[in-house]
C-alpha cells in the first residue's frame, strides 16, 4: 500500500494527481469526447434535463473543457470551475475567445459563489472524488436558484460491474502493453486516493440519492448511461470497447425546490 506523508492533505493529493494528468488527459479514452455520435450522446441529457438555452450553468470540475464545449454549444452561459490551474490552462487555451464562457479557479466542494447564482449545475466524474460530500451538496443547493437543476454523470469506479471485461482488459494490457494515457498509467496514485475518500468503496445511486435528499434536493432521478457507452464503442478498439463495460455508470438529475 502506498504510504501517505502525514502532512499531506487529501485535497492536495487530488489536485496534484489531476494536474499531473492535464497534459495527456485528452488522449485518454473516456475523457476526450469526439465530435459526432459520442458528443451528441453526452449532450442529450443536457437537452432533456437542463431546459432550453440560455441558462446560467455552472460546470464543476471542468478539467480540460470537454464537457464545457458541449454545454456551451447548446447556447448556455457557462462558468467552468476547476481547482487545478494546470487543467484550467488547457481548457482556457482550447476555448480562447468564446463569448458566454468564463473559467474559475475554485473548489467544487466549496465554490464561494453567490446564493441562487445559477439555473443549473452539472459535473462529470466529480462526485466520487468529493472529500466532504454533504458539505458540497449543501453548497450546490445554496448556489442554485429555486427550481434549478443538477445533472451528474458518474459511476462506481471501485467495484467492476463485469469482472470478465476487467480481466480481458488486463490480458490485453499484458499482451500489447499498457495504455500510458489511461488512468491505469498512474494506477497506484489513483488507488491510494480512492482508499481515503468517502466514496472510496464505490459511488452508487443507493448511497448518493439519500445524501442529496438530506441536503434538500427533490425530484431525484437516475437515468441510463447506456446510450453514451454505446456511442463510445463506435469505432473504438477492443480494449476500449471492453472498458465501457467494466464499471456501472449512471446519470442523476435533481431539482432545488421552489418556483
Amino acid at each position: 500500500m502506498t504510504s501517505v506523508p502525514p502532512n499531506r492533505d487529501l485535497r492536495e493529493d487530488i489536485r496534484d494527481y489531476w494536474s499531473d494528468r492535464s497534459a495527456t488527459f485528452d488522449l485518454a479514452f473516456g475523457h476526450r469526447i469526439p465530435e459526432g455520435p459520442e458528443a451528441r450522446a453526452w449532450q442529450q441529457p443536457m437537452r432533456d434535463h437542463l431546459g432550453p438555452a440560455p441558462l446560467r450553468v455552472l460546470e464543476l470540475a471542468c478539467g480540460t473543457g470537454e464537457v464545457t464545449r458541449l454545454v456551451h454549444d447548446l447556447g448556455h452561459d457557462v462558468t467552468a470551475l476547476d481547482f487545478s490551474e494546470a487543467m484550467l490552462a488547457v481548457a482556457r487555451a482550447k476555448h480562447a475567445g468564446k463569448p458566454r464562457l468564463r473559467f474559475l479557479l475554485a473548489d467544487a466542494g466549496r465554490t464561494m459563489e453567490p446564493d441562487a447564482a445559477y439555473d443549473a449545475i452539472l459535473c462529470r466524474h466529480l462526485v466520487w472524488t468529493l472529500t466532504d460530500p454533504a458539505a458540497a451538496f449543501d453548497d450546490w443547493l445554496r448556489i442554485l436558484r429555486p427550481g434549478g437543476r443538477l445533472l451528474v454523470y458518474d459511476g462506481d469506479w471501485a467495484q467492476p460491474k463485469s469482472v470478465l471485461a476487467a480481466w480481458a482488459v488486463r490480458q490485453i494490457d499484458r499482451l500489447i502493453g499498457p495504455d500510458d494515457a489511461y488512468d491505469g498509467a498512474m494506477g497506484e496514485r489513483h488507488a491510494g486516493i480512492m482508499r481515503r475518500l468517502p466514496f472510496g468503496a464505490g459511488l452508487t445511486p443507493a448511497r448518493l440519492v439519500p445524501m442529496l435528499a438530506a441536503a434538500g434536493f427533490r425530484d431525484i432521478g437516475i437515468h441510463s448511461h447506456a446510450p453514451i457507452a454505446a456511442a463510445q464503442r463506435q469505432g473504438a478498439g477492443l480494449r476500449n470497447r471492453l472498458r465501457t463495460r467494466v464499471y456501472a455508470r449512471f446519470i442523476l438529475t435533481a431539482t432545488k425546490p421552489g418556483a
